[in-house]
């Protein structure tokens, strides 16, 4: 029962000996304390789909034409991805989801980090810096692009006390943030639309300001996403976010590259990366006026994939290396024992080959999770 992690994939040889059965004991205790932002324990529950009201053969068949979606012998293309995104974003965070809160938290997205900060405090302060570059405050109705399980909405109305808005297409992410934000005791100061965010069912001039954090990254037509956020959002008002791209480092001649970009769109549910300047020249034809647009990468001190890294800790253990490795093996005990349905494994093993590629493109400086733009829809036009 004791292992030496340092002979698990991808660790040093040097890492102390660790008492595997320690594990659930560490990880049910971190759950009760930073389940929010480190991980959760008890979301294996989720994984197993006992809450979840879906057939046994559901999570193989999605996972099926999900890949397809990406298989170039099966048809697959950008056009096609970009022509079925609902279907493909859908399809994703139906299989995703349970991992995500289970190895990361309720925040699904990156941060900076900065010397001896935490995880969960990076998460919180990444939310934090965005609400304050934003202006947002009190009583102020504002549209999050993208919600997830709501993990910055709650972080931003407790911090603000704006009434936030969640827009997301996903009928299991919705029920989900909804019980979330009960436990929290935020229900009064959250709220959610159901629909694509290519078409929101809302009037013009409704928000009084919109972010996304590392959502509109899944859009088909960036300038179509911004045009629709634009005309959402008040005149004079401001939209802010982080996006997703590949940096001017990426070479498309290169064969790594090109390799790493595709697998972090296939285990992300994304059409196709983009560089900076797309999303820069975006902005501006759907109306917007810019005011600032960088690599927020660039300014960490903590590179944002150490949290992907080789190497072992206890407190954001469920999503290190040795956490993922572990995962894995639970996850091939419960599909192959029939807790789980067909196909766990399958996602499982995308989202820990995604990692991998993550961490190897921010190595490269060759991808970025966190370009930051912060525009103003003009007062007339």
């Amino acid at each position: 029962w004791w292992i030496r992690v340092g002979r698990l994939p991808h660790l040093h040889q040097q890492t102390p000996i660790f008492p595997l059965f320690l594990c659930p004991s560490v990880l049910l205790k971190m759950s009760s304390q930073t389940r929010a932002m480190e991980g959760d324990f008890s979301r294996v529950k989720a994984i197993t789909r006992r809450e979840a009201t879906k057939e046994r053969n559901v999570v193989s068949a999605a996972l099926d034409e999900y890949n397809s979606l990406f298989d170039e012998k099966q048809g697959g293309s950008v056009e096609k991805r970009k022509g079925n995104y609902t279907t493909m974003v859908n399809h994703f965070y139906d299989l995703m989801t349970d991992f995500y809160e289970f190895g990361w938290g309720q925040s699904f997205h990156f941060a900076t980090r900065h010397k001896w900060e935490s995880f969960e405090a990076s998460i919180a302060r990444h939310e934090m810096w965005l609400a304050h570059k934003m202006e947002l405050k009190p009583n102020m109705r504002v549209l999050d692009v993208g919600c997830g399980v709501g993990g910055p909405m709650r972080t931003i109305a407790r911090f603000t006390q704006a009434h936030i808005v969640g827009l997301n297409n996903n009928d299991y992410q919705i029920e989900r943030a909804k019980t979330l934000n009960t436990e929290a005791g935020l229900a009064p100061l959250c709220s959610f639309i159901k629909a694509d965010f290519m078409k929101v069912p809302q009037e013009d001039n409704t928000f009084d300001a919109i972010y996304q954090v590392e959502a509109t990254c899944h859009a088909p037509d960036k300038v179509g996403i911004y045009k629709e956020i634009k005309r959402l959002l008040k005149p004079g008002q401001l939209f802010g976010g982080y996006e997703w791209v590949v940096t001017p480092k990426y070479d498309e001649n290169n064969p790594e590259h090109v390799r790493l970009k595709k697998g972090i769109e296939v285990g992300n549910g994304l059409a196709d990366l983009e560089r900076p300047e797309v999303i820069m020249a975006a902005l501006k034809e759907a109306g917007f006026e810019i005011l600032e647009g960088r690599d927020l990468a660039l300014t960490t001190e903590i590179p944002w994939q150490a949290a992907l890294s080789p190497g072992f800790s206890v407190f954001g253990f469920l999503h290190s290396a040795v956490g993922r490795w572990l995962t894995g093996r639970m996850v091939r005990v419960l599909e192959y024992t029939k807790i789980a349905p067909v196909g766990t494994t399958k996602a499982h093993d995308i989202l820990e080959t995604t990692a991998v590629d993550l961490v190897r493109a921010a190595d490269l400086g060759i991808f970025s999770p966190m370009f930051f733009t912060l525009a103003r829809k003009p007062l007339v036009g």
